[in-house]
């Protein structure tokens, strides 16, 4: 999986037959550590409908996590959720526009992290979303695609070569994990195994698992788990840019264009928009949600603050005004607000 001297993760031969496929493409990989911003025109329309179809699938990644659904389970809702959304098609894909989905791709993602970079709490949770989006995607992807994507990035990964690998057997054999098999077919497997070593810092859940070896500093990864080292680079990468994009976010506070849309965008993650709430089509299912639905739903979904004054406001029939201001703005802004057939009212 792994060429030796160039510290990149490459199946040369898979990137070559993928060279001529892929060439014509402006978004030539379906994975995508998103880089480069976007420097296309669009208009407002698009740029908060693209944003919204993204956070309705986030919204389900939270929703599986908060239902502790299992990794099969999260995996399915989350690629339903992407086929009416979020579509993302192979290159070998004949009949549909491959570079719009990626287009659509890339723009939501920016969008949503000018809306999420705006607190500690709003990033962390976005990274969490969008690392665990990548993924899926990581697993769906075609093999062939997936070492063209790799080949194309620098993970700075150094091969482990036969001397060291033999100097470390005892150790390296202890921690390989394979499965259960036959003790001959285990060391049969690991002969052939291929292994990378890169700073223990960067692969802390294998550590945490003990699924790697451990030596002054360096990991020694092996080929079955390296996709580790992808997801945690893209969560790394991810983290660092959006403390960038909140330092520089004060510029657009004079845009009365795209504040509303952002801080409309944040609110609804704040709020959860979970697809449950929608219908087949993607719009809202005023026919199952009501005001009077309102009391459960904020003893699940509501996020602790607003499920305070709302608690308040059950108990006292009153709040104050500057509660009663917050409330309302909260309602009117969040998913909520377009799932009510009739408005809500307050004493």
């Amino acid at each position: 999986m792994f060429k030796t001297g160039d510290r990149k993760l490459i199946h040369e031969d898979s990137a070559f037959q993928h060279a001529s496929s892929s060439s014509h493409l402006q978004y030539p990989h379906r994975l995508n550590f998103y880089d480069k911003p976007p420097v296309f025109d669009v208009t407002i329309e698009e740029f908060e409908t693209c944003a919204l179809d993204r956070l309705r699938v986030l919204a389900e990644i939270e929703s599986s996590a908060a239902r502790n659904r299992t990794w099969e389970e999260s995996t399915t809702a989350v690629r339903t959720q992407c086929e009416k959304h979020l579509l993302l098609r192979p290159n070998s894909s004949k009949y549909d526009d491959v570079d719009g989905q990626r287009r659509k791709d890339h723009l939501s993602h920016f969008v949503l992290r000018l809306a999420f970079c705006r607190s500690e709490d709003l990033r962390r949770r976005f990274v969490k979303a969008e690392t665990t989006l990548f993924k899926i995607r990581y697993e769906d992807d075609a093999h062939a695609d997936r070492e063209a994507f790799l080949n194309s990035r620098d993970f700075n990964c150094l091969p482990v070569n036969a001397e060291e690998k033999a100097t470390y057997d005892t150790e390296l054999y202890s921690v390989y994990n394979i499965g259960p098999k036959k003790e001959a077919e285990r060391r049969a497997a690991f002969e052939k195994e291929k292994y990378l070593k890169v700073k223990w810092s960067r692969v802390p859940d294998l550590v945490e698992k003990r699924r790697v070896f451990l030596k002054r500093g360096w990991a020694y990864v092996p080929s079955q788990e390296q996709s580790s080292i992808i997801f945690q680079e893209f969560e790394t990468q991810l983290d660092k840019v959006l403390e960038m994009t909140a330092r520089l976010l004060p510029r657009l506070d004079e845009d009365a264009r795209l504040v509303p849309i952002l801080s409309n965008l944040s609110q609804g993650f704040i709020a959860g928009s979970s697809s449950d709430w929608m219908n087949e089509n993607g719009e809202a299912n005023g026919d199952e949600l009501k005001a009077e639905m309102i009391d459960d739903l904020s003893k699940i979904h509501f996020p602790m603050c607003m499920k305070t004054l709302h608690d308040r406001l059950q108990r006292d029939n009153h709040l104050k005004h500057f509660g009663r201001l917050q409330y309302g703005l909260f309602l009117k802004a969040s998913p909520y607000s377009v799932f009510l057939e009739t408005p809500l009212t307050m004493p």
